[in-house]
Protein backbone atom coordinates (compact mmCIF):
# COMPACT_ATOMS: atom_id res chain seq x y z
CA UNK A 1 0.00 0.00 0.00
CA UNK A 2 1.06 3.48 -0.69
CA UNK A 3 1.27 5.45 2.06
CA UNK A 4 2.03 8.50 0.46
CA UNK A 5 -0.74 11.39 -0.27
CA UNK A 6 -1.48 15.19 -0.87
CA UNK A 7 -2.20 17.40 2.01
CA UNK A 8 -5.48 17.74 -0.50
CA UNK A 9 -6.63 14.02 -0.10
CA UNK A 10 -5.33 14.09 3.78
CA UNK A 11 -7.75 16.71 4.85
CA UNK A 12 -10.59 15.09 2.90
CA UNK A 13 -10.49 12.13 5.60
CA UNK A 14 -11.65 15.11 8.13
CA UNK A 15 -15.54 15.16 8.05
CA UNK A 16 -17.81 17.15 9.18
CA UNK A 17 -18.24 16.50 13.00
CA UNK A 18 -15.14 14.76 13.89
CA UNK A 19 -12.35 14.56 16.52
CA UNK A 20 -9.60 15.81 15.54
CA UNK A 21 -6.31 15.70 17.10
CA UNK A 22 -3.38 18.17 16.34
CA UNK A 23 0.03 17.80 16.66
CA UNK A 24 2.30 20.82 17.83
CA UNK A 25 3.06 22.34 21.07
CA UNK A 26 3.55 26.40 20.10
CA UNK A 27 3.19 24.89 16.17
CA UNK A 28 6.81 22.52 16.99
CA UNK A 29 5.45 19.70 15.04
CA UNK A 30 1.80 21.32 13.63
CA UNK A 31 1.05 19.70 10.80
CA UNK A 32 0.49 22.82 8.78
CA UNK A 33 -0.39 21.91 4.94
CA UNK A 34 -2.99 19.44 6.16
CA UNK A 35 -4.73 22.42 8.72
CA UNK A 36 -4.55 25.06 5.58
CA UNK A 37 -6.40 22.32 3.60
CA UNK A 38 -8.66 21.72 6.41
CA UNK A 39 -9.60 25.54 6.25
CA UNK A 40 -9.76 25.51 2.43
CA UNK A 41 -12.09 22.99 2.31
CA UNK A 42 -14.48 25.17 5.17
CA UNK A 43 -14.44 21.97 7.46
CA UNK A 44 -16.81 22.36 10.26
CA UNK A 45 -18.57 21.21 13.89
CA UNK A 46 -14.94 20.09 14.75
CA UNK A 47 -13.66 19.39 18.28
CA UNK A 48 -10.01 19.93 17.98
CA UNK A 49 -7.38 18.93 20.47
CA UNK A 50 -4.27 20.48 20.61
CA UNK A 51 -2.32 21.58 23.71
CA UNK A 52 -2.43 25.60 22.82
CA UNK A 53 -3.73 25.98 19.52
CA UNK A 54 -0.91 27.83 18.75
CA UNK A 55 -0.63 31.83 17.73
CA UNK A 56 -3.22 33.75 15.88
CA UNK A 57 -1.17 34.09 12.14
CA UNK A 58 -0.35 29.87 12.51
CA UNK A 59 -2.54 28.09 10.79
CA UNK A 60 -3.91 26.41 14.11
CA UNK A 61 -4.66 29.56 15.07
CA UNK A 62 -6.31 30.62 12.00
CA UNK A 63 -8.28 27.28 11.85
CA UNK A 64 -9.65 28.46 15.52
CA UNK A 65 -10.94 32.14 14.57
CA UNK A 66 -12.29 30.10 10.73
CA UNK A 67 -15.06 29.51 12.90
CA UNK A 68 -15.12 25.64 11.96
CA UNK A 69 -14.21 24.34 15.54
CA UNK A 70 -17.42 23.45 17.23
CA UNK A 71 -15.44 22.57 20.54
CA UNK A 72 -11.68 22.85 21.64
CA UNK A 73 -9.57 20.50 23.75
CA UNK A 74 -6.57 22.41 25.46
CA UNK A 75 -4.10 22.62 27.76
CA UNK A 76 -3.23 26.48 26.92
CA UNK A 77 -4.40 28.86 24.18
CA UNK A 78 -3.00 32.26 25.76
CA UNK A 79 -1.77 33.92 22.52
CA UNK A 80 -5.11 33.63 21.22
CA UNK A 81 -6.46 36.90 22.35
CA UNK A 82 -10.12 36.75 20.56
CA UNK A 83 -11.34 33.49 22.07
CA UNK A 84 -12.22 34.05 25.51
CA UNK A 85 -15.27 36.50 23.47
CA UNK A 86 -15.71 33.58 21.18
CA UNK A 87 -16.70 31.67 24.06
CA UNK A 88 -18.19 34.12 26.30
CA UNK A 89 -20.84 34.62 22.63
CA UNK A 90 -21.44 30.84 22.39
CA UNK A 91 -19.27 30.46 19.13
CA UNK A 92 -16.81 28.15 20.90
CA UNK A 93 -16.94 25.61 23.41
CA UNK A 94 -13.48 25.64 25.61
CA UNK A 95 -12.48 22.89 27.77
CA UNK A 96 -9.26 23.11 29.77
CA UNK A 97 -7.04 20.56 31.27
CA UNK A 98 -3.91 20.17 32.84
CA UNK A 99 -1.01 19.30 30.77
CA UNK A 100 0.09 16.20 32.34
CA UNK A 101 -3.62 15.01 32.16
CA UNK A 102 -4.04 15.89 28.59
CA UNK A 103 -1.32 13.98 27.34
CA UNK A 104 -2.20 11.04 29.92
CA UNK A 105 -5.46 11.45 28.91
CA UNK A 106 -4.64 10.68 25.26
CA UNK A 107 -2.26 8.17 26.18
CA UNK A 108 -5.36 6.14 27.92
CA UNK A 109 -7.00 6.65 24.71
CA UNK A 110 -4.33 5.13 22.47
CA UNK A 111 -3.66 2.17 24.81
CA UNK A 112 -7.09 0.93 25.93
CA UNK A 113 -7.04 2.21 29.36
CA UNK A 114 -10.35 2.81 31.42
CA UNK A 115 -9.37 6.34 31.94
CA UNK A 116 -6.77 8.64 34.19
CA UNK A 117 -7.19 9.34 38.14
CA UNK A 118 -4.73 12.76 39.34
CA UNK A 119 -4.53 14.44 41.65
CA UNK A 120 -3.97 17.67 39.62
CA UNK A 121 -7.11 20.23 39.21
CA UNK A 122 -8.87 19.34 42.54
CA UNK A 123 -11.28 22.06 44.28
CA UNK A 124 -9.83 24.35 40.77
CA UNK A 125 -11.45 25.64 38.05
CA UNK A 126 -10.86 22.17 36.22
CA UNK A 127 -13.11 20.39 39.01
CA UNK A 128 -15.77 23.28 38.35
CA UNK A 129 -15.64 22.91 34.51
CA UNK A 130 -16.62 19.31 35.35
CA UNK A 131 -14.61 17.79 33.41
CA UNK A 132 -13.50 15.37 35.72
CA UNK A 133 -15.72 13.24 38.68
CA UNK A 134 -14.07 13.70 42.19
CA UNK A 135 -12.98 9.80 43.47
CA UNK A 136 -12.26 8.60 47.11
CA UNK A 137 -9.80 5.84 46.68
CA UNK A 138 -7.49 4.29 49.31
CA UNK A 139 -7.79 7.15 51.42
CA UNK A 140 -6.91 10.36 48.93
CA UNK A 141 -9.18 12.17 46.52
CA UNK A 142 -8.38 11.73 42.67
CA UNK A 143 -10.35 13.62 39.96
CA UNK A 144 -11.10 10.83 37.07
CA UNK A 145 -10.88 11.56 33.52
CA UNK A 146 -12.26 9.90 30.45
CA UNK A 147 -9.49 8.73 28.04
CA UNK A 148 -9.05 11.25 24.35
CA UNK A 149 -9.35 9.42 21.39
CA UNK A 150 -10.21 10.88 17.79
CA UNK A 151 -11.49 9.92 14.78
CA UNK A 152 -8.44 11.61 12.92
CA UNK A 153 -4.98 12.23 14.35
CA UNK A 154 -2.72 14.70 12.54
CA UNK A 155 1.02 15.14 12.99
CA UNK A 156 4.22 16.28 12.00
CA UNK A 157 7.30 13.98 11.58
CA UNK A 158 10.76 15.03 10.87
CA UNK A 159 11.40 11.70 9.43
CA UNK A 160 9.93 9.27 7.85
CA UNK A 161 9.82 6.11 5.93
CA UNK A 162 7.63 4.77 3.21
CA UNK A 163 6.42 2.37 5.59
CA UNK A 164 4.96 4.68 8.07
CA UNK A 165 7.54 4.78 10.11
CA UNK A 166 7.85 8.16 12.37
CA UNK A 167 11.38 10.01 13.96
CA UNK A 168 10.61 13.36 15.58
CA UNK A 169 13.44 16.23 16.05
CA UNK A 170 13.38 18.01 19.68
CA UNK A 171 10.19 19.23 20.71
CA UNK A 172 8.65 18.61 17.59
CA UNK A 173 7.63 15.06 18.95
CA UNK A 174 5.64 16.88 22.46
CA UNK A 175 2.45 15.16 22.13
CA UNK A 176 2.47 14.15 18.29
CA UNK A 177 3.88 10.39 19.41
CA UNK A 178 1.28 9.43 21.58
CA UNK A 179 -1.66 11.20 18.99
CA UNK A 180 -0.26 8.46 17.09
CA UNK A 181 -1.93 5.69 18.88
CA UNK A 182 -5.43 7.76 19.77
CA UNK A 183 -6.36 8.31 16.41
CA UNK A 184 -8.71 5.67 14.34
CA UNK A 185 -7.01 7.64 11.11
CA UNK A 186 -3.54 8.36 11.30
CA UNK A 187 -1.62 11.02 9.12
CA UNK A 188 1.75 12.29 9.25
CA UNK A 189 3.02 15.49 7.47
CA UNK A 190 6.98 15.05 6.77
CA UNK A 191 9.28 17.84 7.02
CA UNK A 192 12.43 15.84 4.94
CA UNK A 193 11.98 13.45 1.94
CA UNK A 194 10.26 9.97 2.85
CA UNK A 195 13.31 7.59 2.57
CA UNK A 196 12.50 4.08 1.15
CA UNK A 197 11.52 1.50 3.84
CA UNK A 198 14.32 0.53 5.95
CA UNK A 199 16.73 3.16 5.52
CA UNK A 200 15.63 4.45 9.09
CA UNK A 201 17.71 3.43 11.67
CA UNK A 202 14.97 1.09 13.51
CA UNK A 203 16.77 1.90 16.99
CA UNK A 204 15.28 5.70 15.92
CA UNK A 205 11.51 5.27 15.09
CA UNK A 206 9.44 6.34 17.95
CA UNK A 207 6.49 5.86 16.33
CA UNK A 208 6.15 1.77 14.49
CA UNK A 209 4.36 2.68 10.93
CA UNK A 210 2.24 0.08 11.77
CA UNK A 211 -0.01 3.03 13.38
CA UNK A 212 0.41 5.53 11.00
CA UNK A 213 -1.87 5.05 7.91
CA UNK A 214 -1.10 7.95 5.71
CA UNK A 215 1.94 10.57 4.44
CA UNK A 216 2.25 14.03 3.49
CA UNK A 217 5.55 14.84 1.87
CA UNK A 218 5.70 18.55 2.89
Amino acid sequence: MNKIITAQKAASYVNDGDTVMFGGLYDLGSPEPIIEEIIRQKKKNLTAINEDFGRPESALGRMVYAGICKKLIVSWCGYLTELPAMVEEGKLELELNPEGTMIERIRAGGFGLGGVLTPSGLGTYIEEQGIGERIHVNGQDFLYHTPLRANVSIVQAYEADEAGNLIFHGTQRNFCDMMCFAGDIVIATVATPIKKAGELDPDKIMVPGAVVDYLVQE
